[in-house]
């Protein structure tokens, strides 16, 4: 590949090996090359090699998501590819395929407005939305996919186009939310939403409030506006105290906030509060998630509940080593079904747990503690998938009703029947 402008690497050369590691550096990742593409027509010339030498393409602008099928692949990197443009007046933004959100939300919200991205500023536009995209927002205006407008892809053959309702109907319902299997994506336009108030942050007390706080949690859910999101999160991060934690954000007037957040000021001994008017570009802040790379190992969970029962058993098994049990309230616009592929998610919460894998005892101590909860609450786990929250080893197929995954797959052969186009969990 002579003819491209941005940088390729080879097995052995300087370099190589850095360049081909995922985000989650537990995940292997063996690579043909890794290209870093300058521009759109870089990523169509290495689309164009690979299907004439036998190869497969898998994009990654960030690594996030990666799950080690990489063999044979040439991994390629669109990072560069990093344009964000705002229209304020018609509120929609047009992005490259590496851009993250952290730029996304300040460029939105010094306009007042905000699009439906996730709780790490790092993680990339383009395949946080090509997975779904579990938006801080979602519960408001459903998944981020529902809201794309436009892509801008390069396909099997090498070919770019635009693609949109009118133009490729098929295409454009798979790659929002089914995955990035049908076509590489070198830019998205999606809609903004008006964020004149922002009210959020976390509250943080001592692991020995936890049932108090899931309480709360449970009674705040149960009534939530669609505007107001709230994450618990059972903490235990090397050398500090086992903690609880609730991660809020609200689309609205502070005063509002607090009405409906009061449960949880009756809560004693809080250690940390930083919920308060904020401003979108802040939004990464409230989780406080990794900026760098590290190895881990996650898993999540469908709820289709949580009662006195399923409190109990989240109450009495350990967690440690995890670093993070967490569960999501979902419902609002995510149970409705979109345009896209992404499926509606009758679930009322998610459940997110996270280790890190260190070392061999560590990971497989953190994978057995995740085995025995998801055990423990089998009455509670529906078995579906979120896409967007796929690991290594799980099904993609898990992630859609069987009518959804039938189609998906029929497009993929009538796209990319000599599959040239590799997603991290093809369906």
């Amino acid at each position: 590949m002579t003819n491209i402008k941005g940088t390729m690497l080879l097995p052995g050369d300087e370099g190589f090996e850095q360049a081909a590691k995922p985000w989650n550096l537990s995940v292997a990742q063996p690579v043909a090359a890794v290209v870093e593409a300058q521009d759109a027509d870089d990523v169509a010339a290495v689309v164009r090699h690979a299907r004439q030498a036998g190869l497969s393409v898998t994009a990654q602008p960030s690594g996030h998501g990666a799950s080690g099928d990489t063999e044979g692949a040439i991994l390629l990197r669109t990072g560069r590819l990093d344009e964000v443009r705002i229209n304020v007046d018609e509120r929609w933004a047009r992005v490259g395929a590496g851009a993250r959100w952290g730029q996304v939300q300040a460029a939105a919200g010094a306009h007042g407005l905000t699009a439906l991205g996730g709780s790490s500023p790092v993680v990339s536009v383009a395949g946080y939305t090509l997975g779904g995209g579990l938006s801080w927002f979602s519960r408001a205006y459903g998944w981020a996919a529902d809201s794309v407008r436009a892509f801008e892809t390069v396909d099997a053959d090498g070919t770019m186009a635009r693609v949109s309702a009118d133009s490729d109907a098929d295409l454009f319902w798979a790659l929002r939310g089914g995955g990035g299997d049908y076509a590489l994506v070198t830019a998205i336009e999606f809609d903004l939403y008006p964020a004149p108030d922002l009210y959020g942050g976390r509250m943080i007390w001592h692991a020995d409030r936890t049932a108090e706080v899931l309480d709360a949690f449970r009674e705040i859910t149960a009534e939530a506006p669609p505007e107001l999101s709230v994450w618990l999160n059972r903490l235990r991060f090397p050398s500090a105290p086992p903690m609880v934690a609730v991660d809020v954000t609200y689309l609205g007037e502070s005063a509002e906030a607090q009405s409906l957040l009061s449960r949880l000021d009756k809560i004693d001994g809080v250690m940390s509060d930083t919920r308060a008017d904020m401003a979108v570009a802040d939004l990464g802040d409230i989780a406080a998630e990794p900026k760098d790379p590290g190895p881990a190992l996650s898993r999540a969970e469908l709820l289709t509940g949580l009662d006195d029962a399923a409190v109990e058993i989240l109450l009495a098994e350990p967690t440690e080593p995890l670093i993070n049990v967490q569960l999501r309230h979902l419902g609002g616009a995510l149970a409705e079904q979109g345009q896209g592929a992404a499926a509606a998610v009758a679930e009322p919460y998610l459940l997110y747990m996270l280790g890190l894998s260190l070392n061999p005892q560590l990971a497989q101590a953190v994978t057995s503690v995740q085995d025995r909860l998801v055990r423990a609450l089998d009455g509670y786990v529906s078995g579906r998938k979120a896409y967007t929250f796929l690991a290594p080893g799980e099904r993609a197929a898990d992630a859609f009703p069987e009518e959804t995954a039938a189609r998906l797959r029929e497009i993929k052969r009538a796209r990319d029947p000599q599959r040239v186009i590799r997603a991290n969990f093809p369906v």
